[in-house]
This record gives structure tokens, sequence and C-alpha cells, in this order.
């Protein structure tokens, strides 16, 4: 029996969502057609895509600060991505937002990672510098239109233009009017990942994305500054004592000792990472309330034309997440313990690459088919495109498989 709903059961015509909302009914489709879904909006189907992906599943074993040895309690960019999900769909429904593009978005914002971190982005941007370079924001743009290979009738995911626009945007526009980069970009112009997408033109790379790709964006910051407090705590890099003059969490944690003295520690650090996240939340859910009835946004195209982001914190707010992401970057991301590892897997994703660039059929026969008179470049991307999607797990054992000298990274 086919299941056949009307487009109101599915939510495209809810008086519910606010009129600055993307509207699901009027997506501007999919680089390669395909029929409506008859029991799902272009969003739903978007990220059930995304969660089926190969990508998708990689990140159960790709780290965010710590490799997989530490233990099977610290964040995984996997684990960190469905916490990220959790907070933009709470932003959204405040904000009568499209709840499943903020969720396919948060879910998807990662999928470009390499292993290792920052530290295998760092090396591969290194390795790839006279190449195109490579960025973690920009990968992922290239997983979900070329990368992944499952479906018969094209590569990648052929997602919702609405959903590419906000993935690529995630950190805001990437080129001023007249396509010259800005930011991050100024210098070097935009990344040839973005550069080879055949209809990157279309995604307006100058104008803010929607609100939800907005929404997903600031959830990414608040899980980020909450969940590396609690990772932190747990590894032993710093402990509740340091907190003190650390903005906002000092205030809640005197919140949490007032208000149950004595209560151990496990106990203290939860409350303080669920109360400090409940605090940001609210926080953005308040500003961009503000920010939308003071600049009378009344669409997602006045959203996109906004001289600035809609969705983010308001003053006090990101004053104090500065001395947050301050603290964190003192005393965890330059912690001695964790630079020892990052020196140690940076080796590792060198040595792959220099390695795979002399042999390149040692790489699976998918990778390596069809180099033997390909250009430079596209050996070095193709390279590239294969280390970047390994776990952390599997570059240890290739390199265990081609050297001698796997560092030992416990």
């Amino acid at each position: 029996m086919t299941v056949r709903l009307a487009r109101a059961e599915l939510g495209f015509g809810s008086q519910e969502r606010a009129p600055y909302a993307i509207n699901p009914g009027h997506s501007r489709g999919r680089l390669k057609p395909e029929p409506d879904s008859p029991t799902r909006t272009p969003y739903q189907r978007d990220r059930d895509r995304i969660i089926h992906s190969t990508a998708f599943r990689r990140l159960k074993h790709k780290t965010q600060v710590f490799v997989y040895h530490e233990g099977d309690h610290f964040r995984t960019r996997l684990t960190h991505s469905i916490e990220v999900s959790q907070i933009a769909r709470s932003i959204a429904r405040a904000l009568r937002l499209d709840e499943d593009l903020a969720e396919a978005l948060a879910l998807a914002h990662d999928l470009g990672h390499t292993p290792f971190g920052h530290e295998g982005e760092d090396v591969l941007d290194a390795c790839m510098a006279d190449f195109g370079g490579f960025d973690h924001n920009s990968q992922s743009l290239r997983i979900v239109t070329k990368l992944e290979r499952r479906y018969a009738e094209f590569d990648g995911l052929n997602l919702a233009w609405e959903t590419l626009e906000g993935l690529v945007k995630h950190n805001g526009p990437l080129t001023d009017r007249a396509g010259n980069g800005i930011g991050k970009y100024a210098e070097h112009g935009l990344p040839q990942v973005i550069l080879d997408y055949p209809a990157h033109d279309g995604l307006m790379l100058w104008s803010w994305p929607s609100a939800e790709a907005q929404a997903a964006a600031i959830a990414d910051d608040i899980a980020y500054d909450s969940h590396d407090l609690d990772d932190g705590l747990r590894a032993g890099l710093f402990r509740l004592e340091h907190l003190k003059d650390v903005p906002l969490w000092d205030e809640i944690l005197a919140e949490v000792d007032n208000r149950y003295p004595g209560l151990e520690t496990p106990r203290r650090i939860h409350e303080l990472v669920r109360r400090a996240i409940t605090r940001m939340v609210e926080d953005v859910i308040g500003e961009a309330q503000a920010r939308i009835q003071e600049l009378r946004l009344l669409s997602a195209e006045d959203i996109r034309a906004a001289k600035g982001a809609v969705i983010g914190f308001s003053p006090a707010m990101a004053a104090a997440e500065v001395g947050i992401k301050t603290f964190l970057f003192e005393h965890m991301y330059r912690h001695e313990d964790v630079l020892a590892v990052r020196k140690l897997v940076a080796k590792v994703v060198r040595d792959l690459y220099d390695g795979f660039l002399t042999y390149p059929h040692e790489m699976p026969d998918e990778w390596a088919d069809d180099l033997d008179d390909a250009t430079s470049t596209t050996v070095h991307r193709r390279v590239c495109d294969y280390i970047a999607g390994m776990t952390d797990r599997y570059a240890i054992d290739e390199h265990s498989r081609l050297f001698d000298d796997t560092p030992e990274l416990r």
C-alpha cells in the first residue's frame, strides 16, 4: 500500500512557523531533480540521508580533542554532532524555525573533519598548500556533493539547496558581492573544493545563511564550550577550583555550591555543564527575538540580507564566551599532554600523505584507479580525500601497515 499524506500533514502548511523561517514547501530544490517524498519534507529527507551516510558513521571514531585511546567517556565527532543537533532543535523550536533543517545542518556540520581533530586538518592543509589547501567546512560540501557514492543516479547525497547553503556558510558569508573572499578567505580566496562544486555560484556565498543554519552554528559553539569543559575536567587537565575567574562558569558553580553544599564532584560537574548550556541557549533565544523585532525581519530573505548574524549571543554573553574560549585554549587545547599527542598524530598524517603520494596503489582500488595518468593536482586531492575520510583508528592501522615507527598514543 502506498502512503500518501497531504502536504499540510507534513508540516508544509503549518501556521506555527515564523514568517522568517525556511518553508520546506518552497525549497529551491536539488541539483538533480527528484520526485517529492510522500512522507517527508525535503529537510527530513536530507537529515535521514546524512544519518545513513558513511561519513556520518565514521564520526564515531574521530576525535574532538582526545584520541580514541583515552577512554569511552570523552566526546567524539559523532557524540558532539548529536549534542549540537539537540541544542539546535531547541533554539529552532523556540524561534519557530524549521527544526528539521536545523537538525540536518547540525548533524552534517562536522562530516569533513579529518582524523585526530584539528591537528589532522592542519597537517592536510599544509600538505595541500600548493593544490588548493584543505578546510573541513568545504570538505563537508565535497562529501555531500561528490565523495559519498551510494545512490544509483548521482554522486553525493543530492541535498536540498537550503541544506547545502547552510552547510557551506556554517560560519557566515564567504565572499563579498563581487565574489572576493572575506574573513579567512580574504588572502587566498575560496577553497578549491568549493570552486569545484559546479553550482557554487548559486549558493549566494556573499549572504548570511538561513536562521536555521545560524541556529546550528551557534549550537556548535555552545556544545563545544560546555562539553569541552566536561571532558577537560574528567581528563584532569584542570579542576573546578580553576574556574573561579572564568566568566559564567564561576557564577554558575557558585549557584550550584550554594544550593547543594557538599555535592560530590561528578554531580557538581554535571550541574555546571547543564546549567551553562541552558543559560547560553536562553540567552541566544532572547537575543535573537530582540534582533528580529528590532530589524523587523519578515522573511527568510530578510535574514539572508541582514548585515550580520541574527541568531547569536547577547553582547554580555559574547564577552563571557570569549573568556571561556580563552580559558579552554590555555588549559586544554594547549595543555602539554594534549600537545604531546598532537605532535605524534601529526607524524601519522604526514607519513600517510607522503606514503600514498609516492605509492598511490597502496590505497584501495576504488581510490587508486585511474591515477596512473592523472594530473599532480588530482593525485594530491585524491590522497587528501582518502586520508581525510579515515577514522583515528584506521589511520593508525594504516600507518602500522606501511611504517615501522607508528607512535604509541597512550
